[in-house]
């Protein structure tokens, strides 16, 4: 590259200049830079209004009491400290912590299953399988709810069967019953969640080498210690974000829950998401409800950030 020469003589008298060529291409480089920045302002100013705006919105809320109609009351960190301390929120964080298995563990575990199966085997109608299992990903969550009520009902399919095979005693009102509820909405949690899992674990599992898998049988080990010992941790990376999704998921699955049972029989359904909405448009507790999403938001954050961070140390 030429340079470009400016001489000048300093007070002392003595001669500086050698300036590079990069400082005459340097507002070139600034303007491709502007003209970048130019093409993604409409994504960034809608993101901002869309997302930032109402967040910070909530923060500044999440410091009143208010009811949304009258006067705001400042109230500090009261709220902060009312989410670590309410009981009813703490019921509704222990519900989320239990579907977290069924919408995280339990995906995760069979989306394996059949990521490694479909990957090292060649299934009859492999295609219809995974478009079968993807299929809960494309209905909408509202068909969902109302079919899985429909068939968790008191005379719906699923006690049909039951007492078609002689369990007759077994029956219920599944979605009604208070023991019973919250482990039926992680049934459909993990059905809902498995396909996804499924067709991203498949994804990374056709990119390993085959040639470790030869290697592996070479060595003596079958496809229960290859799954274990090659495809397992070489899938650690798509595994985390699998847990990062399901997880935002199982936070966030109020539609379902409000289709299916509204938070109900009483409180044993209750969960964070539907603990903020209820605060928010039920009891009209802005001010807390915003402190709790807050509070949620930075513990997903943080956990994605962990999550994150040990599968770059793995």
């Amino acid at each position: 590259m030429s340079m470009v020469r400016s001489t000048y003589r300093t007070e002392g008298g003595s001669v500086r200049g050698a300036a590079p060529a990069r400082a005459v291409v340097r507002p070139a480089r600034w303007r491709r830079n502007l003209v970048g920045w130019a093409y993604v302002a409409p994504a960034l100013a809608v993101f901002a209004i869309a997302i930032i705006g109402p967040m910070v919105y909530g923060v500044w809320v999440s410091f009143f009491e208010w009811d949304g109609i009258t006067a705001a009351k400042p109230v500090g960190l009261d709220n902060y400290a009312s989410v670590f301390t309410d009981p009813g929120i703490r019921a509704a964080l222990g519900h989320s912590l239990f579907l977290l298995v069924f919408y995280s563990v339990f995906p995760i575990s069979i989306g394996l299953v059949f990521a490694a199966v479909i990957a090292r085997q060649r299934l009859w109608m492999a295609p219809m399988w995974r478009t079968l299992l993807f299929l809960p990903q494309v209905l909408s969550i509202v068909v969902v709810g109302v079919a899985w009520q429909w068939i968790l009902a008191a005379d719906g399919p699923l006690n049909v069967a039951l007492r078609g095979v002689g369990l007759g005693g077994v029956t219920r009102s599944w979605l009604g019953d208070f023991t019973w509820a919250l482990p039926s909405e992680g049934a459909i949690g993990t059905w809902l969640m498995s396909g996804l899992c499924m067709v991203l674990l498949l994804a990374g599992a056709q990119t390993l080498d085959p040639q470790l898998y030869d290697a592996a049988a070479v060595d003596g080990a079958g496809p229960i210690r290859q799954f274990f010992h090659v495809t397992v941790p070489g899938l650690r990376n798509v595994i985390v974000v699998c847990l990062v999704l399901s997880a935002a998921v199982s936070l966030n699955n109020f539609g379902l829950i409000w289709v299916t049972t509204q938070g109900g029989p009483g409180d044993s359904t209750q969960v964070i998401s539907t603990a903020i909405y209820t605060r928010a448009f039920v009891r009209s507790q802005l001010g807390m409800a915003s402190a709790l999403a807050i509070v949620v938001f930075f513990v997903m954050v943080g956990l994605a950030a962990v999550l994150a961070r040990r599968s770059e140390d793995a």
